[in-house]
């Protein structure tokens, strides 16, 4: 599984005007599944995102996940954004390829295993919609950006 991961002080996404997930601080997280993957990327890519240590402890080191946003046990929003286009070839002319990205059945089973793990495990949870056309707002912290690929 491929994921961006943005640090945010806040982020939503709408779908036709539509407010259909919002966080306050916390991590955005664009995520695209591959046609190779199974639920067992997606637990650890959530393991990963649950985990990662890019909030500011008291020294300003990032060393603080998103479980424990203010070191006093105080967890931060996780929005999961559901976006075929990072699995984008660009290698052959101007018009990206979309062959790396998984068929949309596939996508959508792993991106609501991810969802409902996510559920599952961290006590705010917000989404996009799979398969809309989704505006996605937010105020990247840092700005803290980080690719990530799972297998």
């Amino acid at each position: 599984m491929i994921a961006v991961i943005q640090r945010v002080r806040g982020a939503r996404v709408e779908v036709a005007g539509r407010v259909t997930g919002a966080i306050e601080q916390g991590l955005l997280v664009l995520v695209c599944a591959e046609p190779e993957d199974t639920p067992a990327q997606a637990d650890k890519l959530l393991d990963k995102l649950l985990k990662l240590r890019i909030f500011s402890d008291e020294a300003g080191k990032m060393n603080r996940s998103v479980q424990d946003l203010d070191g006093a046990g105080t967890p931060g929003g996780l929005l999961l954004v559901s976006q075929f286009t990072l699995a984008a070839d660009t290698r052959g002319g101007n018009r990206p390829s979309f062959t790396g990205a998984a068929p949309a059945a596939l996508g959508q089973a792993l991106y609501d295993h991810l969802v409902a793990q996510a559920r599952v495990r961290h006590p705010q949870v917000a989404t996009g919609e799979f398969g809309a056309d989704m505006q996605v707002h937010l105020v990247n912290d840092g700005p803290v950006t980080i690719p990530m690929t799972v297998r």
